[in-house]
């Protein structure tokens, strides 16, 4: 059994021996531990088993070739997070643009320089690091966060309770979460120009939350900050309705019913979606809205969510 933490592993993936005996030389002698797969097939299955710190992927060979052996590793959870270099003899763009698309972080081109390959990979090694030791940390204050791609909605990394938070149980394959959500990724880009924008007196803007529906949990969905290159930080926790109905009695003196029809306000329901979550008629909501104006002394929805909002943070949140 492979000791993870005596050296770093790597994996080689070539169907050429020459090319193989080569790196695996130089990185041996580095000091790292070397696995060879010379096909797509054994090197998913070695990728798998050994969970390597970082692979060197050809990305043409005979029957699957590079770019679908990345796209395999990365849709996969157990191995989603490993960086993958490519080396490949293709420089055109599209081929370059095809390896990145598939999960690559960078690529070699050949013939292969050792030295090159040994600085890409120790520089790839402390990026994946960092960013382990980041998830572990988050994870071990009982944070649920992931890095989102703006661009394209793609999941750069997660720690566990956010990759257990968003499995839907009744999808067995959502656990393997290589993009956001559909519903998840619209708001992001949407809070995301509008943070970086600040407001007609030229403060900053906060980035208003988002309630996640999945299965029959309901998350809440906060927008931290850019970690750079269009990458963002998006925390996940627990949806509390009680705790925050419950506030928003006591600090509004509302009953129950229209601290409900509140709640659901803040959140950006209009009067037929609230009728829809509390079972009755619109007619009704708009009834017990009119309490809640005359009772917060407002005359509009925005001026009661704002006073709603001063009240009980969390609804903020």
């Amino acid at each position: 059994m492979l000791d993870r933490n005596a050296s770093d592993i790597v994996l080689i993936v070539d169907d050429v021996p020459d090319n193989l005996a080569v790196l695996h030389d130089a990185l041996d002698e580095s000091g790292y531990t070397v696995l060879v797969a010379t096909n797509g097939v054994d090197a998913i299955a070695r990728a798998l088993q050994a969970r390597p710190h970082v692979v060197l992927l050809d990305a043409v060979m005979p029957g699957m070739d590079g770019f679908e052996v990345a796209r395999r590793l990365k849709a996969d959870a157990q191995t989603a997070h490993i960086p993958i270099v490519f080396m490949t003899g293709l420089t055109e763009t599209e081929h370059v643009v095809a390896a990145f698309a598939a999960g690559g972080c960078d690529y070699v081109t050949k013939p292969i320089r050792a030295r090159e390959v040994l600085a890409r990979i120790a520089a790839h090694l402390h990026t994946a690091r960092e960013q382990r030791l980041a998830r572990n940390a988050l994870d071990a204050f009982g944070h649920a966060s992931l890095v989102v791609r703006l661009v394209d909605g793609r999941v750069l990394w997660q720690t566990a309770l956010a990759r257990q938070m968003l499995a839907d149980p009744a999808e067995p394959d959502s656990t393997d979460l290589r993009r956001a959500p559909v519903e998840l990724l619209a708001w992001l880009q949407r809070e995301a120009r509008r943070v970086s924008q600040p407001d007609a007196a030229g403060l900053e803007r906060q980035a208003l939350p988002l309630d996640l529906e999945v299965g029959t949990r309901r998350l809440r969905c906060s927008l931290q900050e850019a970690t750079g290159d269009g990458e963002w930080l998006v925390v996940l926790r627990e949806s509390d309705d009680a705790a925050t109905l419950e506030a928003l009695v006591l600090a509004l003196r509302v009953t129950r019913r229209e601290a409900e029809v509140l709640l659901w306000l803040c959140r950006g329901k209009t009067n037929r979606d609230i009728a829809d979550i509390l079972g009755a008629s619109a007619a009704t909501v708009k009834k017990h809205l009119e309490h809640v104006y005359e009772k917060l002394g407002v005359e509009t929805r925005n001026a009661a969510a704002a006073v709603a909002i001063g009240k009980v943070p969390q609804l903020g949140r």
